[in-house]
Order: structure tokens, then C-alpha cells, then sequence
């Protein structure tokens, strides 16, 4: 090889040695603005909630000291204060948890999707009424704290829109060639396909404000298994009820079935 080549060569090392220092200084500053951010909007929540419960307190205090003395439209009053403040607890919770979703320094692990189904069973059936079941779930490459809030959001939402008296969601798993294919099932009204992919954009909702929800659950379970390395969708016809899909990558990563 004579001098020219070698010289050609040692540029281009040198080029590809600067570039790649170049992205490690981007990436260290994205991750540095990351933290700031989130450090921001958790601070931010956690005065906002306290104002919230200072409303919450006052405007309760104020209905046990005033009760039977004041006219319909001031009870009415004092309803709505209540709801709102509830309803701005619970969006704020959900933004706090959207904004933050992200695995940061702990990589995936070997995550038994039987306990974290367990885990995000927590208080959803509370009236009993509501029937959820599952198939044996298997082990995936992911985060238990994670994928435990997606569970409960996927069968919180399965429950609350059913709009039957006797909901019923089942979840499930198939092997695919190179991951797990999760299904949550309900027997609820469905979803017109034109709206199936809006229903995971930020803030979107397909109710009114009689319905419960902040518009941000489904949002948070794209962003938290797209960060785990996967996918989420459904597949639903008015109704018919809705199977929401997600996949995650196999813990034991063998595909030779």
C-alpha cells in the first residue's frame, strides 16, 4: 500500500474518530436537557398539587360548615370546584407520567409479565361487576415498573369505556419469530377504524367530558413500548369490541421456534 492510501486511510479514521466523539457530546447534551426537563415538570406538579389541595380542603370545609344553609346553585358551585380539582389531580399525574416515561440508565431486564399483571391488577375491580381474565403470561425483556402502568392503563380503559353492565377483558400472548405479541381484549363498543390511530395521540380523546379520562393513557402506553423496543396498536369494528396489541422482545432470546 504506498503513502497516499495509508494517508487517505489515517484522514478518514481521524474524520470518523471526530464525528463519533461529536455524537457522544450531542447525545451527553440531550440527556443532560432530558434530566432538566424532568426535573422541571416534577417540581412544577408537585406546587401545583399543593395549591389543588388547598382548594380541595377549603372547598370541602366549606360544604361540611355550610350544609343545609346554602341554595341549590351554590351546592352546584361547590360540585364543580370539587371535580375540577379532582379531574386536575388525576391530568396532572398522568403528565407528570408521560413526561417522564423513559428506561434512562436501567436497561431491560428479564421481567416476568405474570407478576407485573398482578401488580396492575391493583383496585381496578372494585365493584365487581367487572371480569378480567388472562392465558399464562411469559417473560419478556422490559421494565416492571413500565409495563405495569401499561396493564393498568390498557384494562383501566377496557373497563371504563365498556359500557356494559358485566365488562369483561381478557390478556394474552403469542410467539412470534422474534418477540412476544401481548393482546388485551374487551367486549366493549369498538372503535371506528378511522380513529384507531388518533386514539394514541397526545390529549385525544373520542368522549366528551362526562366520560372518565385525561386523553393521555393510551399516549403513554405507545411512548413507554416504543421505548421498550416495540410496537402498539388495535384492531377493533363498532361493535364488535377492541383487542389493543403491543409486542416486546423475548427474554430468552432464542428464536429458533
Amino acid at each position: 500500500m504506498d503513502n497516499s492510501a495509508t494517508d487517505e486511510i489515517e484522514h478518514l479514521r481521524r474524520a470518523l474518530d471526530e464525528e463519533t466523539e461529536r455524537c457522544l457530546q450531542v447525545q451527553k447534551q440531550l440527556e443532560q436537557a432530558n434530566r432538566g426537563f424532568e426535573e422541571f415538570v416534577s417540581i412544577a406538579a408537585h406546587h401545583l398539587r399543593e395549591f389543588l389541595r388547598d382548594v380541595a380542603a377549603n372547598s370541602q370545609l366549606m360544604a361540611e360548615s355550610y350544609a343545609g344553609r346554602l341554595d341549590s346553585d351554590a351546592d352546584r358551585c361547590l360540585s364543580h370546584i370539587r371535580d375540577g380539582v379532582a379531574r386536575m389531580q388525576s391530568l396532572l399525574t398522568d403528565m407528570v407520567e408521560y413526561a417522564v416515561t423513559d428506561t434512562g440508565d436501567r436497561p431491560p431486564s428479564r421481567t416476568d409479565m405474570e407478576a407485573v399483571l398482578l401488580l396492575s391488577m391493583g383496585g381496578q375491580l372494585n365493584d365487581g361487576s367487572a371480569v378480567v381474565t388472562h392465558d399464562p403470561l411469559p417473560a419478556v425483556m422490559g421494565d416492571s415498573e413500565i409495563l405495569t402502568k401499561v396493564l393498568k392503563h390498557l384494562i383501566r380503559n377496557a373497563l371504563e369505556y365498556c359500557g356494559t353492565p358485566h365488562p369483561r377483558v381478557h390478556i394474552s400472548s403469542k410467539r412470534g419469530n422474534l418477540e412476544w405479541v401481548f393482546s388485551v381484549q374487551d367486549n366493549g363498543p369498538g372503535i371506528d377504524p378511522a380513529f384507531h390511530d388518533r386514539i394514541f395521540g397526545v390529549f385525544k380523546r373520542l368522549h366528551g367530558k362526562e366520560c372518565p379520562g385525561t386523553g393521555l393513557g393510551l399516549a403513554f402506553c405507545k411512548k413507554a413500548i416504543e421505548c421498550l423496543g416495540g410496537r402498539i396498536w388495535v384492531e377493533s369494528t363498532p361493535g364488535a369490541g377492541s383487542t389493543f396489541y403491543f409486542t416486546l422482545p423475548p427474554a430468552d432470546q432464542d428464536f429458533s421456534e
